[in-house]
């Protein structure tokens, strides 16, 4: 299964080596120096967001490769979102039921759809607050809620497509690497007829030789 955020390409900047985002006047400059200090400090990639004040960080993750964080920072609330997954194929029911209850475990965030329905984690903070210690611990909050539950998402809104998938890579010996953490699952849609691959068009035939001149 491939990942579903989005690579910023090359142009993303590494936090360590850079001077940080610029800094306006007043209380959001000096959250965005803050800001700056916390991303060279903790080596994390990120660029300039496309909204005034907007920086978006790459934060490394375990079962997904990065979460996208983006933090928007105003005079008098800095907002933090990050993408979990894309609009779930199917069960979105369960899928919403399992988000609402892991927000009654989990400080700081919620999560909410946009208007594709797509999932992210979001917050909302004061701006004043925003030093590193808080930054650290809202970064692991961010990440805790993004990749976290990343697996089970999938499994409660993709199972089918994912059934689907190993299915076409047993029979066409294609790599099942990055669905190893399912196999427990998905082992056997192989055989399942809902899911049967149509075998591939045979090779064909080599042009019939020129006559002799």
């Amino acid at each position: 299964m491939t990942d579903p955020v989005t690579d910023p390409g090359d142009s993303r900047r590494a936090g360590a080596g850079s001077s940080g985002p610029d800094a306006p006047n007043g209380p959001a400059g000096r959250a965005t120096a803050r800001l700056a200090a916390y991303l060279a400090d903790a080596g994390l990639a990120w660029e300039a967001g496309a909204r005034p004040g907007e920086v978006v960080v790459t934060v490394p993750g375990e079962r997904k490769l990065t979460t996208i964080v983006s933090l928007l920072v105003r005079d008098e609330l800095t907002s933090v979102s990050a993408f979990v997954i894309r609009n779930p194929d199917e069960n979105h029911a369960e899928v919403y039921r399992f988000l609402l209850r892991r927000v009654m475990r989990r400080p700081l965030l919620g999560y909410a759809v946009d208007a594709a329905g797509d999932v992210y984690a979001r917050a909302q903070v004061p701006t004043e607050a925003v030093d590193a210690a808080y930054l650290d611990l809202l970064m692991g909050a961010v990440l805790e809620a993004a990749d976290a539950p990343f697996n089970d998402l999938l499994v409660l809104g993709f199972l089918t497509s994912m059934k689907r998938e190993w299915a076409w890579r047993v029979a066409r010996g294609e790599s099942l690497a990055n669905l190893e953490a399912f196999r427990s699952i998905l082992s056997g849609a192989e055989d399942d007829p809902a899911y049967a691959v149509p075998p591939l068009p045979p090779d064909p035939l080599p042009p019939e030789p020129l006559p002799p001149e």
